[in-house]
């Protein structure tokens, strides 16, 4: 389990209704931005051996991420459910997704609803949607 990190133009990342990112608009960006490459898969080398690997038409790698390659680490995004969508992004691939979003007119959202600026930092997190609120 992870945690993702949304660039969406929707209220909430979940939401079905509301302005999507196409997969039009995604491979244009894509090809518009040197520092971005499209692979169409991830694949990750798994300790005991072997490696997983996912395929995915939208998978594009951030090439220009300071972690690229070390350790077999890349910047994986792709597109999911009309949101651009990358699993546990550190401050500098958050910085990365922000630069995206404002191309594409749209936002970054965490899992938890809260939304993230231009240096990866949280900006804002919304109260009312803490999920400890929710128990007794």
């Amino acid at each position: 389990m992870g945690y993702d990190l949304h660039i969406t133009r929707r209220q909430q990342w979940f939401d079905s209704e509301g302005p999507a990112i196409t997969i039009e608009e995604w491979l244009a960006l894509i090809d518009s931005d040197q520092e971005m490459r499209l692979d169409g898969y991830a694949e990750a080398a798994l300790q005991e051996g072997g490696s997983l690997r996912m395929e995915d038409p939208s998978m594009a790698v951030w090439v220009k991420y300071s972690g690229h390659m070390l350790g077999g680490n890349m910047a994986w995004l792709c597109l999911s459910r009309g949101n651009v969508v990358a699993k546990n992004p550190d401050q500098e691939i958050r910085g990365k997704m922000w630069c995206l979003a404002q191309t594409l007119s749209a936002r970054l959202q965490g899992d938890e609803l809260e939304l993230y600026g231009g240096d990866g930092e949280t900006l804002k997190t919304p109260e009312s949607k803490k999920w400890w609120r929710f128990w007794p």
